[in-house]
């Protein structure tokens, strides 16, 4: 397989710093990181945008991943993305987001190209900055906060004892979703994987 079209560029987004590691906001940092160590690949400062970046191929001679975590914090998100992809030039459709998701039950992993943001303010951001919506959303489902628990506080807790026991293997599962999106594009994912 070759990347005769360019590389793509697989934004897990969430929040710097170690407090904010193990929050359910963050878990497209933490499917980022695995990628970026299936690839071999360490992720360093890039100097033309607040991010860290790490580069890699799926396979021998495979297409070529540009992984990016923001480090503008959530509601920033877009400015360093869209530095990045005009960098690299990557074309919006081949953007992957990778976030947490509040309207999809935990660990559901489901896949789709543009639509709305649901109130996930890391996309707001993305969409602003790209100027469309017309990039691949890789959700990563945690569920809807428990009593009146507020929205904005149970993102930026961290999973639970009861979640962490999966979350590794869920975590592995969403850094598949991202490889299949790339090699095999999103209808054929969204087929594989949401039905589990």
């Amino acid at each position: 397989m070759t990347d005769e079209a360019g590389p793509w560029l697989v934004v897990g987004l969430g929040n710097p710093g170690r407090e904010y590691a193990g929050n359910r906001h963050n878990v497209g940092f933490m499917v980022a990181d695995l990628l970026a160590g299936r690839l071999g690949a360490k992720f360093g400062r890039h100097k033309r945008a607040v991010a860290e970046v790490a580069e890699g191929r799926l396979g021998f001679g495979g297409p070529k991943l540009v992984l990016v975590k923001p480090l503008t914090y959530m509601n920033l998100s877009g400015g360093p993305v869209t530095g990045l992809a005009q960098f690299h030039k990557v074309p919006p459709g081949r953007v992957i987001a990778v976030h947490d998701e509040l309207d999809i039950g935990y660990g559901q992993l489901r896949v789709k190209c543009g639509g709305g943001e649901g109130g996930h303010n890391g996309l707001r951001s993305m969409s602003k900055s790209l100027g469309t919506k017309e990039y691949v959303r890789v959700r990563f489902g945690i569920g809807r906060p428990p009593g009146r628990q507020d929205p904005a506080d149970y993102v930026l807790s961290d999973f639970g004892a009861t979640e962490r026991k999966e979350l590794e293997f869920l975590v592995d599962r969403a850094a598949d979703v991202v490889e299949s999106v790339v090699t095999r594009g999103v209808e054929p994912t969204q087929n594989l994987y949401h039905g589990v």
